[in-house]
């Protein structure tokens, strides 16, 4: 579909800055057009939206799409297609790359190719090291003047307290983010799962809750001490939510994301040994998941984000111990949120949407529609059940394949095109 011909999108509950109206989207030129009943579009595309919802596009803080120099595993095409099917328009690219991202120039080019693509608006995270070796600071500044909003040497936590405080002084002071892959090097070293009952029955070295919290708190302190934002990336455990709420009832500036996988399963999925379920941080227990599932529904969980990780068959078909952490998500992270919680219209794009879009400084994404915005939204039926069975990522390693889930992305515009059009979803 062109962004010539105007769309109009019918009889679905539309997200308004005033809360959610029956209401006709008209979208035309690239912004929303229109918003009400007998619109005057003779020439547009008609979808008809009944019993959907209608929001601002998916944002995801976390998603690595491996390019450049890990193309065998992911490309910004293939994420950005997975991530146009799965209702987002934009997209947070990890920095953990080879070579990773901490220069201006690599930031450029990762921006630069998601442009290329056009499917979404791919915004780069920038390392906080150089290199992500925890050694030096990387070029924060350089990476600052390339767009980078947000700091991270996601895949490793910065372990040394005083690199870090120099970071986050640096950061407060221009105005960005630094976010955390929270995993204590030492307490983590060796482990492959949650470390617990289970671990212990497998004969697997385990990860403890501890290896989180403890790196958290130490953050937070740090926080404390410089005022810089902090965002927490993929929390798991119950502790960790427990400091991040004392952190925000003494109004620290600290946002907190979770993952769809630990919204969904625990580590009783290990037990089948399908290397599908290994990730970073672990699968926790199921308090750890109730507490997740409770603090998203209460707002104490900020954002959901994917921590999209994709890798090639052949590395992941190997022993539970040998393979690589991560599992892909970008294609039906709307669809397992409302499989596990139950969540209504304005929580749902709250957490996939507005505030995501709010912690990376995306202006132009998780906007109520109004006339006049940009043209970037997607249609969710928050009720339809429907089997994954295929995915457009260049990895198949996801525990959503093949599982029975409510919810799915039907229609997605990006700057007033359609990038994804789910069947049977008529456009006529």
């Amino acid at each position: 579909m062109s962004a010539e011909r105007p769309l109009l999108i019918t009889g679905g509950i539309v997200l308004t800055a005033d809360g959610p109206a029956d209401l006709d989207v008209l979208v035309a030129g690239g912004v929303i057009a229109g918003l009400g009943g007998d619109l005057d579009a003779a020439d547009a595309a008609v979808v008809d939206a009944a019993g959907c919802w209608v929001g601002p596009g998916l944002v995801d803080l976390h998603s690595h799409l491996r390019e450049p120099g890990q193309e065998h595993k992911e490309d910004i095409a293939s994420g950005s297609e997975a991530a146009a099917a799965g209702g987002y328009t934009a997209v947070v690219a990890m920095p953990n790359t080879d070579p990773p991202v901490d220069a201006g120039h690599l930031a450029r080019f990762v921006v630069d190719r998601g442009r290329q693509v056009g499917l979404v608006d791919v915004a780069a995270a920038g390392t906080i090291s150089a290199g992500r070796a925890g050694e030096r600071l990387a070029h924060l500044d350089d990476l600052w003047d390339a767009g980078v909003r947000l700091f991270t040497d996601d895949g490793d936590t910065v372990a040394d307290a005083g690199l870090l405080r120099r970071a986050m002084e640096y950061v407060a002071e221009i105005g960005g983010v630094i976010a955390q892959h929270a995993i204590d090097p030492g307490l983590s070293r060796g482990g492959h799962m949650h470390e617990g009952p289970l671990s212990s029955r497998l004969g697997m070295q385990g990860i403890p809750s501890l290896a989180e919290s403890v790196v958290v708190a130490r953050d937070l302190a740090l926080v404390r001490l410089t005022g810089c934002r902090y965002h927490l990336q993929h929390v798991s455990t119950a502790g960790s939510l427990a400091l991040v709420e004392a952190a925000k009832a003494d109004s620290l500036p600290v946002t907190v994301e979770v993952t769809p996988h630990h919204l969904t399963f625990d580590d009783a999925a290990v037990a089948t040994m399908d290397p599908v379920y290994k990730m970073m941080p672990p699968l926790r227990p199921e308090a750890d998941v109730a507490a997740m599932r409770q603090a998203l529904r209460s707002g104490l969980i900020d954002a959901v984000a994917t921590d999209h990780a994709p890798h090639a068959a052949h590395d992941k078909e190997v022993p539970f111990e040998e393979a690589p952490n991560g599992v892909t998500g970008l294609e039906w992270a709307a669809a397992a949120v409302l499989t596990a919680v139950t969540l209504d219209m304005v929580a749902f794009f709250a957490a996939l949407s507005t505030r995501p879009a709010a912690i990376a400084g995306l202006g132009d994404h998780g906007r109520p529609l109004a006339v006049g915005g940009p043209a970037h939204l997607t249609v969710v039926d928050p009720q339809q059940r429907w089997t994954p069975t295929h995915t457009r990522s260049r990895g198949a390693n996801s525990p959503w394949l093949g599982r029975p889930l409510t919810g799915r992305v039907r229609l997605t515009v990006h700057g007033g095109v359609t990038t994804y059009v789910a069947e049977p979803l008529a456009v006529s």
